[in-house]
């Protein structure tokens, strides 16, 4: 079997890996920060649409659960009162 890949400062330990954890946090920062500069904020449009999709989305869930809870329970209910009555 191959050997799990480990990150180089646990694997250097003790005073090695102090002295590396700044510079780690600086890039990990530099990273954050190149990343965010992609991200874009949806237009107000864009809110709208997917705000109606996701609560047309419940509704619709909403009802086909309302559906199938209903005839679940009323054939549970017609099988327990058949099973009472012999």
């Amino acid at each position: 079997m191959a050997k799990a890949a480990t990150v180089p400062a646990i694997r250097e330990g003790g005073f090695n890996a102090i002295k590396a954890w700044p510079q780690r946090i600086k890039s990990f920062y530099n990273d954050v920060r190149t990343e965010m500069k992609k991200v874009t904020t949806p237009t107000r449009k864009e809110v709208q649409a997917t705000t109606t999709v996701v609560i047309i989305a419940v509704f619709l869930f909403g009802l086909y659960f309302w559906i199938v809870d209903t005839a679940i329970g009323k054939t549970m209910d017609q099988l327990l009162r058949y099973l009472v009555a012999r």
